[in-house]
């Protein structure tokens, strides 16, 4: 009961925000970020109609997407890539968050099954310039999309960023202003760009005021991890 009530008060905060600052009313999904979570835990929230899940971790991933059988559930993968494990993240996942090396995007590519549709990715973006997180500059996006191209298994969807976490409202806008710019002007010569995967529970508000069409939230819907 408790991820249902969670997921209500998420959605509302959504819908606010979307209401807010201009945005169309939907415009904005929510990703139930479930890495370390229990089957049970994400049926409950199967059962209130979350649709989109994000996973950190390949191999706990693949168990669950096995088990869950489900109808219409979206996976979607936001955690670092190995490069081991890409054959099956191409294999198990409908989006995937985190490509910022030609080398991952390749394999992912040459290992989605044909019988599948492309793989809808997002490219990861430091926007902070923190060495300590993944991620192309700025300045890499545009060069790194027109060599994408050539994969015609992959779907290159948006920007993807994890910025560092602000106090201020104002200061977490500014963050996700330069990355919704970006976007913007790479959407001349790419039209097929449409997504914004920003925002999480610290930061949602600030993410959709700039353009978010993806938000994560994990522990604001299924609480605080265990251990």
């Amino acid at each position: 009961m408790k991820i249902a009530n969670n997921l209500t008060k998420i959605r509302n905060k959504i819908s606010a925000a979307e209401k807010q600052f201009g945005r169309e009313e939907n415009s904005v999904c929510l990703i139930a970020v479930s890495k370390t979570r229990k089957i049970n835990e994400i049926i409950m929230a199967i059962n209130k109609n979350q649709r989109h899940f994000g996973e950190n971790y390949c191999q706990e991933a693949i168990e669950k997407i096995k088990a869950i059988t489900q109808p219409n559930v979206v996976w979607h993968f936001i955690g670092p890539i190995q490069s081991n494990k890409t054959k099956q993240i191409s294999h198990y996942f409908d989006w995937v968050h985190t490509v910022d090396r030609i080398k991952i995007a390749h394999r992912l590519d040459e290992m989605r099954p044909d019988n599948m549709a492309p793989l809808n990715i997002c490219i990861q973006v430091n926007t902070s310039g923190e060495v300590t997180k993944s991620g192309l500059s700025i300045n890499e996006v545009e060069d790194f999309i027109n060599e994408l191209k050539h994969f015609k298994r992959l779907k290159v969807r948006g920007l993807m960023s994890l910025p560092e976490i602000k106090p201020s409202f104002d200061d977490q806008r500014k963050s996700f202003s330069l990355l919704k710019k970006v976007l913007h002007e790479l959407g001349t010569d790419n039209p097929e760009l449409d997504t914004l995967s920003i925002g999480t529970t610290q930061d949602m508000e600030a993410a959709i005021a700039e353009g978010a069409t993806c938000v994560r939230i994990g522990t604001a819907i299924f609480g605080p991890r265990e251990g």
